[in-house]
């Protein structure tokens, strides 16, 4: 069988510290296992910006789209690296890909590990039982506010330029105005329900308990969003065995911190999932361990979602286990797309190493209130696996 084609973006600042732990991973994989993966690093983002004047070298879009199975991401963003137009230096890879690429669901499990301490008033301690927290958030990935400096990153990316300013005027507002549409289409709302219903479907029979999808939006006021909840509503009728139940995202807030328990899949538009998940990232200890995967119907690109953290950039004391945990969810995602059951028992054994490493004694980061460094944890995590395939006499 010929090898996976991995193409591994690390990016700026902690993402590549981050993406050389993912690394290190997926090698015990590559050696231990039967799967092979043909790792593929381009440099990219602001601080290659700074260093080179590019955002990623010249076809690396075409690379990512016709010679990759796979895409990992580390973390975009670098202080002062801007764009002669005010855009943030490497937003043509991130952005770029996600809507050049067409990567519509950006999906973030909200999990508590056992051994997960919470940040809370200044003191780490508990708070959730661990077997309340597991659920998915989905994030419309490619309209809503972020609409336009998406096409502007993808037009970048494949090297178009068709900017046109539109002249709007806003009643009662007086001077200087600057607007962001919010289109929300029948098209797109429909292609991301209908993936949150079957995700709560696939959800149901993992789990073996029933599943439900929640509709976050403000449809209340806002008419994107009643179209958003109107073709829910629609979606919803052709899943009979799937429970629907909708919400504002403003009381939605409250409840996702209060209340986890009571939440399966959630769905979401772009601007209010992009805030909302990084809210439900304190329900499993923070932006450290949140993971994310950004799918579409022919490409995959999965990330951490802590960005770039230029503060704590070349200290080796950041968490690397959002990106570990993004690597589980491409083997995840790849096993179901192509059909590998042995894909599939990677991403399980991956699963199983993290679960056993945060409920040990072994190193674990500050931001889960250790002392451990980045590489100590990913040292940690990789012995594991190797371990549990050993184990299953891989």
């Amino acid at each position: 069988m010929s090898a996976y084609r991995i193409v591994a973006l690390p990016g700026d600042g902690t993402g590549r510290e981050v993406m050389a732990e993912a690394l290190k991973v997926l090698d015990v994989f590559q050696v231990n296992g039967t799967v092979k993966f043909d790792i593929r690093v381009i440099p990219c983002g602001g601080q290659h910006y700074l260093e080179t004047g590019e955002q990623w070298p010249e076809g690396s879009f075409e690379i990512c789209r016709d010679e990759s199975d796979a895409i990992l991401l580390g973390a975009i963003g670098w202080p002062d690296a801007r764009l002669p137009n005010g855009d943030v230096a490497g937003g043509e890879v991130i952005l770029g890909l996600r809507s050049g690429l067409d990567l519509y669901a950006n999906v973030r499990p909200v999990k508590l590990y056992d051994g997960v301490n919470h940040k809370v008033h200044g003191k780490y301690k508990k708070i959730w039982d661990s077997s309340l927290v597991d659920l998915v958030m989905v994030r419309e990935n490619t309209e809503g506010l972020y609409h336009s400096l998406l096409r502007r990153m993808a037009q970048s990316a494949i090297g178009e330029r068709d900017e046109k300013l539109v002249i709007e005027k806003f009643p009662g507002l007086e001077g200087e105005v600057r607007w962001d549409p919010r289109p929300i289409s029948r098209m797109g709302s429909e292609r991301i329900h209908r993936f949150c219903f079957d995700l709560a479907k696939r959800r149901s029979s993992k789990f073996g308990t029933p599943q439900s999808v929640t509709c976050v939006d403000k449809s209340n006021v806002l008419r994107g969003c009643q179209l958003f909840r109107k073709v829910f509503r629609e979606v919803s009728n052709s899943y009979p065995d799937i429970g629907a139940k909708e919400a504002y995202i403003d009381a939605f807030t409250m409840w996702l911190v209060r209340d986890p328990e009571d939440l399966d899949v959630v769905v979401l538009p772009n601007m209010f999932g992009d805030i909302a998940t990084d809210l439900a990232s304190v329900l499993q200890g923070g932006m450290g361990m949140a993971a994310s995967a950004n799918l579409g119907d022919r490409h995959m690109m999965f990330e951490p979602v802590h960005g770039s953290s230029p503060k704590h950039a070349g200290m080796n004391r950041v968490n690397p286990i959002a990106m570990i945990s993004s690597l589980q969810l491409m083997l995840e995602n790849l096993a179901i797309r192509k059909s590998d059951p042995t894909l599939e028992f990677y991403g399980n054994v991956l699963q199983e190493a993290i679960a056993q490493h945060l409920a040990s004694e072994g190193p674990k980061t500050y931001d889960i209130g250790g002392n451990g460094s980045t590489s100590e944890v990913g040292d940690a995590i990789a012995a594991r696996v190797e371990g549990l395939l050993k184990e299953a006499n891989v």
